[in-house]
């Protein structure tokens, strides 16, 4: 017979996330790719973790967020699942997996949910398509959270990874998009990229909260990268990152090591080996 402390519950929910924002309680998010980094992520006691598409850069070495497959989204957060069993997850959905119609954006949404066990899943953009799959997805029973400002699977036709929403056009797109991701039923909506005078002014805008990544202090909550937070990507340097580690130059020191002791002959010493007697 199963127990509550069997199957734990998560720390964080959708009525949670918006008594936060009504409180003017920042949520915190980071991204996670594996287990071990996920069970860390837990223990700091983050509010939700995201399973960013973005593990095709900074795991799998594509050039972008594009090539990545929903197998590899499955992959992946079958493996945060299992080292962060208390945390609140949302699932990328990759490239193509809920553009094409809102049948499809069901029908891979839904495996997601059944083969990973998060809690809900993420899509980028905000015009009539996003929107037609959210009200599916939402109608369905899974929570949707919406994406809006840089797309990193639009970058080709944004032109690269630019700060979104300058000119005033711009900005009421962008205005008019986080309105109707809610309407569709959006709990919340990653704003990238964005002024941070317009990102406090849609996050002031709506009842859902907002979560910011490049957007200034003023969302309702922060997400990183979490490679890029640990310093673990030294050649990446954008104005909105903040390094909190350096893990890049911890690690080198570490393998530098290794290598020179195992080439001296000094690891593995006597204390790392066994003997014939028990």
């Amino acid at each position: 017979m199963s127990t509550e402390t069997e199957n734990p519950k998560p720390r964080g929910s959708i009525p949670r996330f918006l008594d936060m924002k009504k409180r003017g309680d920042k949520i915190v998010v980071l991204t996670a790719y594996d287990f071990l980094f996920a069970r860390l992520v837990e223990e700091s006691g983050v509010d939700l973790i995201l399973i960013g598409d973005s593990l095709g850069q900074v795991v799998l070495g594509y050039p972008s967020t594009v090539p990545v497959t929903l197998e590899e989204m499955i992959h992946h957060g079958k493996a945060v699942r299992r080292g962060a069993p208390h945390t609140f997850l949302v699932l990328d959905m990759p490239f193509l997996s809920y553009q094409v119609s809102a049948e499809d954006a069901l029908r891979n949404a839904g495996r997601v949910m059944k083969e990973t066990g998060v809690e809900s899943v993420k899509l980028e953009g905000g015009g009539q398509g996003a929107c037609r799959a959210v009200e599916a997805l939402v109608q369905a029973g899974i929570p949707v959270m919406g994406h809006i400002g840089l797309t990193p699977q639009s970058v080709h036709a944004l032109g690269g990874y630019r700060v979104q929403g300058r000119d005033e056009t711009a900005a009421e797109r962008l205005r008019h998009q986080a309105r109707a991701l809610e309407e569709a039923g959006c709990f919340s909506i990653v704003l990238e990229l964005v002024p941070a005078e317009l990102a406090r002014e849609i996050s002031l805008s709506l009842t859902v909260p907002t979560i910011g990544i490049g957007a200034g202090g003023d969302c309702d909550g922060q997400v990183l990268v979490l490679y890029d937070a640990l310093g673990l990507n030294p050649g990446f340097r954008p104005k909105f990152l903040k390094r909190f580690g350096d893990l890049d130059s911890d690690a080198r020191k570490a393998l530098d090591a290794y290598v020179r002791e195992v080439r001296e002959g000094i690891y593995p010493g006597p204390e790392h080996s066994f003997s014939r007697e028990p």
